[in-house]
């Protein structure tokens, strides 16, 4: 009969090959061999997953390392360039079937050519008036390269100016302006106001600083030409040169350079003639001043409108907005359905109205 119990036979033996020749385990010892090697290995798995995690780790933070680096130098570096050069946008205040998404004023202000245009002296006082109204109450809606590409946009007109040594006096406004508007905004940084961190927009305040600076201390050559100049022409040439400035303020800053033209900068006509350029009828006759002679004192008059009433602009070059494809382009600039439809379908922005067309 067959045995029906457990199994009598022993676990066996093996051979294994040595350096001394063949021997017998037995299956303890060739257990334990198994386990002293699995043990080994996994010591050897253990300490390279280890070293490659160690080494992993290294990678990373030597990569954020260089990120922040070039971070940190981008923010602090106001000449890094982000300009665009189209020459026109299209302005699209909703989502349709056909496009999707929103044109923000930062975005327009990125991707319409405003580096050239400061180049251009018939675009350069739009620019500047439109920097002006962004330093006043647009700033913070403006996106981080947005903000960024305005503060490049500025050094460059401050480097125009300083080349050329024209317009002082405006971009010197502009930057006091800039200025007592930022001095607000950085109190509130923590009510995401602006964008970017404290010590960048402390460290662009004082670039403004040192650019004011820059325009106070900026010496005016004289021309090296030997022609005539202005005092040596006839007072009737003289006044008609004066009756083409359009503000009060290039005026009196005439009259102070010589008596002669001190003289004729107190003529009443010449500021007859800026009160009716710069407003209305309507607004004149509120503010009526009369002398004890009877005579309408015209230049104390327009110093109380100014400061009542916005002055009149106008600008060699403006941009366009088209009604009819809803794009915006300069005003020598083709945009696509020019060939197509009338010029009456255009219409020309100023500033503000370049500003209030984002206002949606």
């Amino acid at each position: 009969m067959p045995f029906l119990g457990q199994d009598w036979r022993s676990p066996g033996q093996s051979w294994v090959k040595t350096e001394e020749g063949w021997k017998r385990t037995t299956a303890d010892e060739k257990n334990n061999n198994v386990s002293v090697k699995s043990f080994c290995k996994a010591e050897e798995e253990e300490e390279e997953e280890c070293f490659n995690k160690e080494n992993l780790l290294l990678s990373l933070s030597y990569d954020m390392a260089a990120k922040k680096r070039k971070k940190d130098q981008m923010n602090n570096n106001t000449k890094v360039p982000y300009f665009h050069r189209e020459k026109w946008i299209y302005v699209h205040k909703g989502s349709t079937k056909e496009r999707h998404g929103y044109c923000t004023l930062g975005e327009a202000f990125n991707r319409l050519d405003f580096c050239s245009a400061i180049k251009d002296t018939r675009r350069y006082n739009y620019v500047v008036r439109l920097l002006e109204l962004i330093a006043k109450s647009q700033l913070p809606s403006l996106s981080g390269v947005a903000q960024k590409n305005y503060m490049n946009i500025l050094e460059r007109v401050v480097q125009k100016v300083l080349d050329d040594q024209q317009n002082v006096r405006p971009i010197k406004e502009l930057l006091l302006t800039l200025y007592v508007s930022l001095c607000g905004l950085v109190q509130d940084m923590g009510k995401s106001v602006l964008v970017g961190n404290i010590n960048t927009w402390l460290y662009r305040m004082e670039n403004i600083l040192q650019w004011h600076q820059q325009l106070d201390n900026i010496h005016i050559n004289r021309p090296t030409s030997t022609g005539m100049i202005l005092t040596e022409l006839p007072a009737s040439l003289q006044l008609n040169i004066m009756q083409r400035l359009s503000d009060g303020r290039d005026l009196v800053s005439l009259g102070q350079v010589c008596p002669s033209l001190g003289t004729l900068a107190e003529d009443r006509l010449l500021w007859k003639r800026l009160c009716h350029y710069h407003f209305t009828d309507r607004q004149i006759r509120r503010r009526l001043m009369v002398s004890d002679k009877g005579h309408l004192e015209w230049k104390k008059m327009y110093s109380k409108l100014i400061r009542c009433y916005p002055r009149r602009e106008e600008y060699s070059d403006t941009l366009h907005f088209c009604t009819h494809c809803h794009i915006l382009f300069w005003k020598d600039t083709n945009h696509p359905c020019t060939a197509n439809n009338p010029e009456s379908c255009t219409m020309s922005l100023s500033p503000q109205d370049f500003i209030n067309l984002f206002n949606f």
